[in-house]
């Protein structure tokens, strides 16, 4: 009878934006009633970094190659083998802590003191969590989700991708404009920034250009997002400011302290390790001599950067997607100790967003024509930004790295080779953050992953999630709509953006 009433009480508090138990759902669950903004910021932000983490891990890092979990049962992500229950944990989670960022527009905007900058923190959280579920599953509730302690909206409609950016652009608009008074918050309650509004606010428009080029490609909004990065670029980059460098990028940094315990200290350490390090991912780094992974003493302290252990003195993966029975050779993998930095205790694992990928983004934009600066200043400045971040001590010029690895910028290449070029390192740049390698891939096809035989759903990339299945149930009417209106509940299923 306890085992039962134990599930029970965990099912109800999974049930999220679709769900008819909102009870639990939409009650703030940090804090009493009575919060204030400082209170609820630190903890919204250490759940949706730790979803991210995990989801990042275990479903990103498989599709995109980075491991490999090998074995021959069902439900292999590295061979687009994808379980239905795979999509509650995020969708769960998001929307979770939705309900939290929304409390804190709400209290601060009610506070005597009117606090713009906890105001337009909200907002950018929410748009990075709302952009994060849409890129994931599609359609999805929006507009009315997260409402039913307020509004008793139990059953929320999906929104329309193309409905939910255009709002999410607005949003980001209004966040800049709040933060642009640099109301001063708790520094002690931001554990991205430490309270720095200034870097919010170039964070929430770094991340505005991030969903602008994830809309570029689409036919009937490519103007006006064109249109839109150029102003913030080069038209009137004094109303919209981005970030200027690595101390600039958004991480929420894991201390070891009090709640800043990185989620990937409750793995197992033989669990954290069981993946191998995936071919594409490992041999590119070797090939490179890239700094973030020279050759350590195996078990030493000198555990490289990404802590990953080396094989027979080298660095050797699994190629992905291989036929079930092969059985390769398991090589290299993520090494756990605590007696070295590793990622299971890595401080900057919690990556929301990067100067690199900055960069990598501006990058492309100057390749297409559509901004003015030179793509390979910004490629190169990406390449560096993205080894610094991680070994700030390291002094080599960037452009003989890049010559010596054979990856240097080339001005007379073909744009889709540039496009390659600049991919392949934003690849590296976006390891660790949440699944943006896979919303990249979707959107571009770069980098050109190999294709292993053994992969399922016809060889191509999975296009999304499934909803969760408890979604069909407590929501039926709007999902039904939902699918009718997006295509199959399936991962083959194209996302408004990717469709022609």
């Amino acid at each position: 009878m306890k085992k039962i009433t134990y599930a029970v009480l965990v099912f109800s508090m999974w049930l999220t934006s679709c769900t008819k138990d909102f009870t639990t759902i939409n009650t703030n669950p940090n804090t009493t009633t009575n919060a204030l903004p400082q209170q609820l910021l630190a903890p919204a932000l250490v759940s949706v970094v730790g979803y991210n983490m995990n989801r990042n891990r275990s479903f990103n890092n498989e599709l995109m190659q980075v491991t490999v979990d090998m074995g021959d049962g069902d439900g292999k992500i590295f061979r687009y083998d994808i379980r239905a229950s795979t999509a509650d944990y995020a969708y769960n989670g998001w929307y979770l802590e939705l309900t939290n960022f929304k409390d804190l527009y709400k209290i601060a905007s009610k506070d005597p003191n009117y606090n713009k900058s906890y105001m337009g923190i909200s907002l950018i959280c929410q748009s990075w969590i709302y952009s994060m579920l849409t890129d994931t599953y599609g359609d999805i509730p929006y507009f009315k989700s997260n409402l039913a302690k307020d509004s008793m909206i139990y059953e929320p409609p999906f929104d329309k991708q193309k409905d939910i950016y255009a709002d999410i652009f607005q949003q980001l608009e209004t966040a800049n404009t709040l933060l642009s008074s640099n109301t001063a918050i708790t520094a002690s309650s931001d554990p991205v920034f430490g309270g720095n509004i200034s870097k919010w606010r170039k964070f929430g428009n770094s991340l505005y250009l991030r969903l602008l080029l994830r809309l570029s490609g689409k036919a009937e909004v490519a103007d006006l997002c064109i249109a839109k990065i150029k102003q913030i670029v080069n038209t009137n980059p004094g109303t919209y400011p981005i970030m200027t460098s690595n101390d600039e990028s958004a991480i929420l940094r894991w201390t070891g302290a009090g709640p800043y315990v990185s989620p990937f200290m409750s793995v197992r350490e033989q669990d954290f390790r069981s993946p191998a390090i995936g071919s594409f991912f490992i041999e590119h780094l070797a090939i490179w001599n890239d700094p973030r992974v020279d050759i350590p003493t195996y078990g030493s302290n000198s555990i490289n950067r990404w802590g990953i252990a080396p094989y027979s003195g080298s660095y050797q993966g699994v190629p992905s997607g291989y036929i079930p029975g092969q059985s390769p050779v398991k090589k290299c993998y993520f090494y756990s100790t605590t007696s070295a930095v590793t990622l299971m205790n890595e401080p900057m694992a919690g990556m929301i967003m990067n100067y690199a990928e900055l960069n990598f983004i501006l990058a492309e934009a100057a390749v297409k024509g559509w901004i003015t600066g030179s793509a390979q200043t910004y490629y190169e400045n990406g390449a560096q930004a993205s080894i610094t971040q991680w070994l700030p001590q390291w002094s080599v010029p960037i452009k003989q790295f890049l010559s010596d690895a054979d990856i240097q910028w080339d001005d007379t290449a073909a744009q889709d080779d540039k496009m390659e070029l600049i991919h392949l390192q934003k690849y590296y740049a976006l390891f660790l953050t949440d699944m943006q390698q896979w919303f990249e891939y979707r959107r571009t096809g770069h980098p050109i992953l190999p294709k292993g035989p053994g992969l399922k759903n016809n060889g191509i990339m999975p296009a999304r999630m499934n909803y969760p299945v408890y979604v069909q149930s407590t929501n039926p009417t709007n999902y039904k709509a939902a699918v009718a209106a997006q295509g199959p509940d399936v991962i083959s299923t194209q996302v408004w953006w990717q469709k022609p």
